[in-house]
């Protein structure tokens, strides 16, 4: 099983009424099998599974390369598990746009509701937020999130879905989260540290990667700088603006930034022309430093710590103390099990197998014609050839 990201083509529109209810039938009737079968924590690995998610929306009849199969496919499971939520043990939190931000609301009213303590409310919305903190601020790869589904079970487990868009690459890319794979430190969730399992894109960019564990050294003199020396942070972070600037006037290194500090050379520096709003970034580190975070993902939890103010203190994390994070795209190709040449992969059968019968029984128990039914069994064929 693996949860990562998906890249995919950003369109615009909406699905038709006729298609989306036959998507919210079908989607309820595979669930509900799997659940049946295997109990409602199966369904959040499924979904958290981004090359399982892309065949299931396409067995539901929406286009496999398209941004809106996420936002479809998530709204159509939404409406057709409505209802049904406490008989199946399954809940679905938050959609897209201003739907995403109903998500921590969502989470305290279905708590509530099973009657859940506080604590266990707090720690769910908390996962919700903080997600969607590292896919923007820690991952800054371009794609803005504007997606956000948290979905969980009876149990306290959950899955994340979000989706970002690039409007200048005309893609969206999607981010898998599942609790039951978040690596722990000292006892607790890591958050911060390659949270993604897998992670899965059409596309490669160049982008500063503070999940990686080759980050994590700069992470933590990020989280020194706010806590022990916000004045000389941010006089090291004014010294590196003023310098990029008069670098890049001179156009003497293209769109690198050559510079010595501190009898340290740093040749090459991937950050282009960076322009920071010193009062505002000002305002945010005092905050920080008052709030006195004891490690970088609390650090990361603060108000107003937002993907700029993580950028600077990397930057001079780097520049200053020679703590490196990585640049690497964490990403891997692939909407397959794999490939007959051994790519990207060899083909993984048993997980293919098992996807293939239980999405057919899926369909089997969904509560849709006899033509609709070989329709969508003729899509699965068609999705796993």
């Amino acid at each position: 099983m693996r949860t990562g990201i998906a890249t995919v083509s950003l369109d615009y529109g909406k699905c038709p009424y006729w298609l989306f209810e036959r998507m919210k039938r079908l989607s309820r009737g595979i669930i509900s099998a799997i659940v049946e079968e295997f109990g409602p924590d199966e369904v959040l690995k499924r979904l958290s599974d981004p090359i399982w998610f892309q065949s299931f929306g396409c067995v539901l009849a929406f286009d496999w390369n398209s941004s809106g199969l996420t936002t479809t496919v998530m709204g159509a499971l939404k409406e057709g598990l409505r209802g049904l939520e406490s008989a199946l043990g399954l809940f679905v939190c938050g959609g897209k746009g201003k739907t995403s931000r109903k998500t921590p609301q969502q989470i305290q009213n279905w708590g509530e509701f099973l009657g859940w303590p506080i604590e266990r409310i707090d720690k769910m919305i908390y996962a919700s937020k903080i997600s969607a903190k590292v896919d923007s601020a820690l991952i800054q790869d371009d794609f803005s999130i504007y997606h956000h589904n948290l979905i969980f079970s009876k149990s306290g487990q959950y899955a994340i879905l979000q989706q970002g868009m690039n409007i200048a690459l005309q893609k969206a890319r999607r981010y898998h989260w599942l609790s039951s794979t978040l690596p722990l430190r000292s006892g607790q969730e890591d958050f911060t540290e390659e949270p993604h399992s897998g992670i899965i894109s059409g596309v490669r960019v160049r982008p500063l990667n503070l999940t990686a564990r080759e980050s994590r050294e700069n992470k933590e003199i990020s989280a020194g700088l706010v806590n022990e020396e916000p004045k000389t942070f941010l006089k090291d972070i004014e010294l590196i603006s003023k310098k990029s600037d008069a670098l890049m006037r001179q156009k003497r290194l293209g769109n690198f930034i050559e510079m010595e500090l501190n009898d340290i050379e740093f040749h090459r520096h991937p950050v282009v022309n960076e322009k920071f709003d010193l009062k505002r970034l000002e305002k945010s580190i005092f905050f920080a430093n008052f709030r006195k975070p004891k490690n970088f993902e609390q650090l990361l939890a603060t108000k107003g710590i937002g993907p700029k103010t993580i950028r600077a203190l990397s930057l001079v994390s780097e520049l200053i103390y020679g703590a490196k994070p990585s640049y690497e795209d964490p990403v891997r190709y692939s909407f397959s099990f794999g490939g007959k040449d051994g790519t990207p992969r060899p083909v993984e059968k048993d997980l293919m197998d098992k996807a293939i019968d239980i999405i057919e029984k899926g369909i089997q128990k969904s509560k849709i014609s006899n033509r609709e039914k070989i329709e969508a069994k003729r899509r699965l064929v068609e999705t796993f050839r």
